[in-house]
């Protein structure tokens, strides 16, 4: 079914439908070949409407009664989130957290494809030269992201370089980023940029934590007060 966009979509929604796919996936391992909205929003952790509406965004899914078609649905949104076919990716920074995003072996059962690796520094292309992907000099990027048609980065680098990078990711082509650096980039209008910092994470979970702690309703013992045998 064609999908319909109607208007701008909460960012919130396309997020959602991530959760969406990742529940029909394990659906579809166990053998299932329809779900109900009740249980596809019960195992996503949201309310059948919000599911529902979510859809809606995109078009007409599912039947009244008999709920949606697990391969179906599953196709629709690999289609709307444009991971039906592999997307080619360009990490920056070969740092310890971009080795291990390289190593990493996950990406491409989700619909991604890491072509290419950079580092301004020529020594860790000179390490990394037989690695399974190649890690090439910032000066091959705009070539790369030309001939495999990149639209999206990954930002892995220390955040007094991270705003050049991303200017110069931003003339190659470049429209998404997903960006390490614990700073707010500042891009042009049609630029996408997702930021994960862990630290800030930790503190949203340090916050709930702490507001949601159980209190102690157990009396502290009574102090017992040094004595002294009496004299007989």
């Amino acid at each position: 079914m064609k999908r319909t966009l109607k208007g701008e979509i909460p960012r919130q929604a396309v997020y959602r439908l991530s959760v969406y796919m990742r529940c029909l996936m394990r659906l579809k391992a166990n053998g299932l070949e329809t779900v109900s909205s009740q249980a596809l929003s019960s195992a996503a952790g949201v309310k059948p409407t919000q599911l529902r509406k979510d859809l809606t965004y995109f078009g007409q899914f599912g039947t009244r009664g008999l709920g949606y078609d697990v391969n179906q649905l599953t196709g629709m949104i690999a289609e709307v989130l444009g991971t039906n076919t592999l997307q080619p990716v360009v990490l920056i920074g070969v740092g310890n957290l971009g080795k291990a995003l390289i190593s990493y072996r996950g990406f491409e059962r989700e619909g991604f494809e890491i072509v290419s690796a950079f580092d301004a520094d020529t020594n860790v292309v000179s390490d990394c030269m037989k690695w399974t992907i190649p890690v090439r000099s910032m000066d091959e990027l705009p070539a790369i992201v030309s001939k495999h048609h990149v639209r999206m980065a990954i930002l892995c680098v220390p955040i007094e370089a991270a705003q050049s990078t991303v200017n110069s990711l931003i003339k190659t082509g470049i429209t998404g980023v997903l960006n390490f650096a614990p700073m707010v980039l500042h891009v042009p209008d049609g630029v996408t940029v997702n930021n994960v910092n862990l630290a800030i994470e930790l503190e949203n979970l340090s916050y709930f934590i702490q507001e949601h702690a159980p209190e102690s309703n157990e009396e502290s013992p009574p102090e017992i007060e040094n004595q002294t045998t009496p004299p007989v």
